[in-house]
């Protein structure tokens, strides 16, 4: 069901194909007998083409979940979207580019229609020149981010349409200039291209108002090292705005580093955090670290066994010495994983196949979850972010959200691999 994306050399060569025709701005409805005067109407069959600059991507349609693309230039935009069916109910959830949820199972009574506004970010991997920043390209991961992860670089905005008989009336996309909220991070952070995998990273925009654009640049098996060497710092740099904000959450990998002898916690890792805090505060936006969430593992008495507890506390003294906002989603995830029980916690983890769970990585629920951690950290530490959290927002992770009552629906993506990196902690 899922459309097969060109690769993100093909992808970007149509762009610059397309570059004298794209538009900056869409206003485009898909049910005739409701477009506003000013609008394109859309018609079934019109699948995406660079010359059109906009289209459905192939896979299936009617009554069930879509995607729709439209070509855009780098940059924040706020989507409008009017939702509701003139015959049936409707329950539609909303994701941009790689499973980024925005809007979540909307419910529309038959000819009702309902009118939501959300921000989303587009990138490429080119880097301009700005300050003491080289021009060049992100060193994207082959195949997966030029292959699986493409839709995430190229010059279009993907939508995806899901849930319980999904039902759009128009899309309006306008270019908008907003605060972003960068995240940089590993595979627990970044946007997983399929299922069963998710980050928090994916699920932080449906707890945001619009107005604000999360830009995740965190990719899987990745270290604060590691976005020095990929220049994906760099690339945040080269776009940051001042007042901009990062939160940047590694650890996972950074283990390795020990096994290789190429650093620890108290050591490179402290290092390299600075290097970022610098670099960010040079170009006036505010650094926040965020201490790695536990993996799943218990002790006889229900307690978390710590696997990250060093990289936790460094993260905290790096914070303390420099300065900086912290999140300590480290101790807050042991809480979460805690009340969830040893049982209970499998649900919010990644299970591959049947019998093997991924102790590590995962799924909606538990990214879900942990999202809401990270929220509750933004406003603890009155991150100027945090004044675009959704209204009446509160989570106590002592008080998880009841697995049955989740019913964010999983995207129609072909089954992914295991992330890149992290192995389960013995």
């Amino acid at each position: 069901m899922h459309p097969v994306r060109q690769t993100l050399a093909a992808a970007v060569l149509a762009a610059f194909a397309l570059s004298a025709h794209a538009a900056d701005s869409y206003r485009l409805a898909f049910d005739k007998a409701h477009a506003p005067a000013g609008y394109t109407v859309v018609q079934p069959a019109e699948t995406y083409s660079a010359e059109r600059g906009y289209g459905f991507e192939p896979g299936e349609k009617p009554g069930g979940p879509f995607y729709f693309s439209v070509a855009l230039p780098e940059g924040n935009y706020n989507v409008t979207v009017t939702l509701g069916d003139d015959k049936e109910p409707a329950l539609t959830t909303v994701k941009a580019e790689l499973r980024r949820l925005m809007l979540e199972n909307v419910a529309t009574a038959a000819g009702q229609s309902v009118t939501r506004t959300f921000t989303v970010n587009l990138r490429t991997p080119q880097i301009g020149a700005v300050d003491h920043i080289a021009a060049g390209e992100v060193k994207l991961k082959t195949p997966r981010e030029t292959v699986k992860e493409a839709w995430a670089w190229d010059q279009r905005l993907t939508l995806e349409f899901n849930g319980q008989h999904p039902a759009v009336r128009s899309i309006e996309v306008v270019p908008v200039k907003t605060p972003t909220l960068f995240l940089l991070g590993d595979s627990t952070v970044c946007d997983q291209p399929g299922e069963p995998y998710n980050s928090w990273g994916q699920m932080l925009p449906r707890f945001l108002k619009p107005g604000i654009a999360v830009a995740n640049h965190g990719e899987s098996g990745e270290t604060y090292r590691d976005s020095i060497g990929r220049r994906r710092l760099d690339k945040i740099l080269s776009v940051m705005k001042p007042g901009d904000t990062l939160l940047m959450q590694f650890g996972h990998n950074d283990q390795k580093q020990i096994k290789a002898g190429k650093g620890g916690p108290f050591t490179t890792y402290k290092a390299e955090i600075k290097t970022h805090v610098d670099a960010v505060r040079a170009h006036g936006g505010l650094p926040v670290i965020v201490s790695p969430m536990e993996r799943r593992g218990f002790d006889a008495q229900g307690k978390v066994i710590p696997s990250l507890a060093e990289y936790a506390e460094a993260a905290r003294q790096s914070a303390q010495e420099l300065g900086v906002p912290f999140i300590d989603l480290n101790a807050k995830s042991k809480v979460l994983y805690e009340a969830l029980g040893p049982e209970g916690s499998k649900a919010a983890f990644a299970e591959p196949t049947p019998g093997h769970l991924d102790n590590t990585h995962h799924d909606n629920y538990g990214s879900y979850e942990l999202a809401k951690l990270v929220v509750t950290g933004m406003q603890e530490a009155k991150l100027p972010a945090a004044a675009f959290v959704v209204d009446g927002f509160a989570f106590d992770p002592a008080r998880p959200d009841p697995v049955a009552s989740f019913h964010v629906p999983p995207s129609p993506t072909p089954k992914a691999d295991r992330p890149l990196g992290d192995e389960d902690h013995k």
